[in-house]
């Protein structure tokens, strides 16, 4: 029995010693964790503080004015912009510069005044269902608070008003609520093109990054380096069969999303197809990346998963991004995800095209190109 623990313990003791006397094998055991503890901890917040709101005030009076301070005192909303437009309205919330904007009709201060119903519209973009629904009950909370306040202030002034006013009374401002692209306030069309996105970055990132790791394993590396094969064909040889495969899964999962669960697409399909061959570069830069000072299969796949996570945080897939620190806001800049869904959901849900969406696209394809000469010179000095 003594002797069957120490052979136990030998073989611990050597494997705790081989993995942690590799640098690489130690900095993938003791970073990701710390590092993903830091970003869940800034990142993952469900509070919707913040709201990029636009204000369309056509009434300008005290009224509209102490009722969008309101809206703002609470912390929830946030006025970016003032618009004179109905047109504007669109624009702002076709580009995503909005979340919710708040309309104000030309006869709201003479209808309160006269002890008359006056409306409120609330439009709130409803391309993220989950952000929708609090965006609205939060607008509903502050608008019955409001109403609470403007009847005490009539009961005050006239106290006979109490007997006279009928059970049950609402006040006097009524919520006119409008959901834009996604009136069902359905998750599954906001999941769903955000999942094409998901499995594009996953699939491509993990069989890129074992690629050149897997050749090096099996020996083959040295028998492809005497070829006359240049590096970039070898890169290409290694690239195209992923891009056509998390291309393919694409065109699967949109298909499935829009025959089955029934989730509209309104825009043009060319247009996706393009952005998702600009969203491949990065996907397959950072693989091979991953690849270049990945030394086993083992670090390679560890790596994927260390990255792939913190991508899908930064993203605003689940936990919106205007939530995060100003700083962790910063950082998402850098995650192709980050663009891909806005594109994606853009298209999928809003129907816009490339007028509104190239940012977003110029973005991914620098992100895409950066990345890519990057691991392409990394994979170079390699195979030279």
């Amino acid at each position: 029995m003594r002797l069957f623990f120490l052979r136990i313990w030998q073989l611990v003791f050597k494997e705790f010693l081989q993995t942690l006397r590799d640098p690489r094998m130690r900095m993938l055991v003791i970073g990701p964790p710390i590092i993903q503890l830091i970003v869940f901890g800034y990142a993952a917040n469900l509070d919707l503080k913040n709201i990029p709101t636009a204000v369309y005030d056509e009434d300008n009076s005290v009224i509209s004015r102490d009722l969008t301070s309101t809206f703002t005192s609470s912390g929830y909303f946030k006025i970016v912009a003032r618009i004179a437009d109905d047109r504007e309205i669109t624009r702002l919330l076709d580009r995503g510069q909005v979340k919710a904007v708040l309309h104000f009709g030309p006869d709201l201060a003479s209808r309160v005044k006269s002890g008359r119903t006056a409306q409120v519209q609330v439009v709130v973009t409803g391309t993220d269902s989950n952000t929708a629904s609090v965006v609205q009950s939060y607008a509903m909370q502050i608008l019955e608070g409001y109403n609470r306040t403007l009847l005490e202030k009539r009961m005050k002034q006239n106290p006979i008003m109490a007997k006279v006013l009928p059970a049950g009374v609402s006040g006097i401002l009524q919520p006119r609520l409008r959901i834009w692209y996604n009136p069902d306030l359905a998750s599954v069309n906001f999941y769903i093109p955000g999942i094409i996105g998901l499995v594009i970055m996953l699939i491509t990132l993990m069989l890129t990054s074992m690629a050149v790791v897997r050749e090096k394993e099996i020996g083959t590396m040295e028998q492809i380096m005497v070829t006359p094969i240049r590096p970039s064909e070898f890169i290409l040889g290694k690239t195209i069969p992923f891009s056509v495969i998390g291309f393919m899964q694409a065109a699967v999962i949109t298909a499935i999303g829009v025959f089955w669960f029934n989730v509209p697409m309104k825009g043009d399909l060319l247009l996706l197809a393009i952005s998702l061959l600009i969203y491949l570069l990065s996907a397959l830069g950072i693989g091979l990346l991953i690849s270049t000072i990945s030394r086993t299969q083992q670090q390679a796949l560890f790596s994927t998963f260390f990255f792939f996570f913190p991508c899908i945080l930064l993203s605003g897939f689940i936990f919106p991004i205007a939530n995060m620190p100003w700083i962790i806001q910063l950082i998402t800049y850098a995650n192709p995800l980050r663009y891909a869904l806005v594109v994606i959901r853009g298209i999928f849900l809003k129907g816009v095209g490339l007028d509104v969406l190239w940012p977003q696209l110029a973005a991914l394809a620098a992100i895409g190109l950066a990345l890519m000469i990057l691991a392409v010179s990394r994979l170079k000095k390699t195979l030279d």
